[in-house]
């Protein structure tokens, strides 16, 4: 290494994985994979993109089309024009407008434990009043 930090890679869109792809630093993806996706750096979706498989990461920038679950450690970054179609926990999340989304979503960054919500007790009708119409 030159001591410049990570490395940064390009797979541009006319590469198709089949299999898991695992890779440290910093890559802009644009092709289609069918397979896991993990890191500990920063991957980045281009438009072209189409990922059938989960991702696990430090940071993720979404583009493309993605069938899959998404966690980041730190932040999911979700662009205009993205189709997602899976669950995403993050420490941090921004999505912009015109995201297609379908699933479920975490986002805790001070890693706070849910307590249970106290339930509320059903309200009394008031007395004098018709109930129905």
């Amino acid at each position: 290494m030159n001591g410049t930090g990570a490395s940064k890679n390009t797979l541009g869109s006319d590469v198709e994985i089949k299999g898991n792809l695992k890779f440290s630093g910093e890559l802009t993806f644009d092709g289609k994979i069918d397979g896991e996706i993990q890191t500990d750096g920063v991957l980045n979706l281009g438009d072209g993109a189409v990922v059938n498989g989960n991702i696990n990461a430090q940071n993720v920038v979404v583009r493309g089309k993605v069938n899959g679950n998404i966690v980041a450690k730190e932040k999911i970054d979700i662009k205009t024009k993205t189709e997602l179609f899976g669950d995403i926990r993050a420490s941090k999340l921004s999505v912009e407008e015109g995201v297609t989304f379908v699933g479920k979503t975490e986002v805790n960054p001070n890693k706070v434990s849910p307590t249970p919500a106290r339930p509320e007790a059903p309200k009394a009708p008031e007395p004098g009043k018709p109930t129905g119409r």
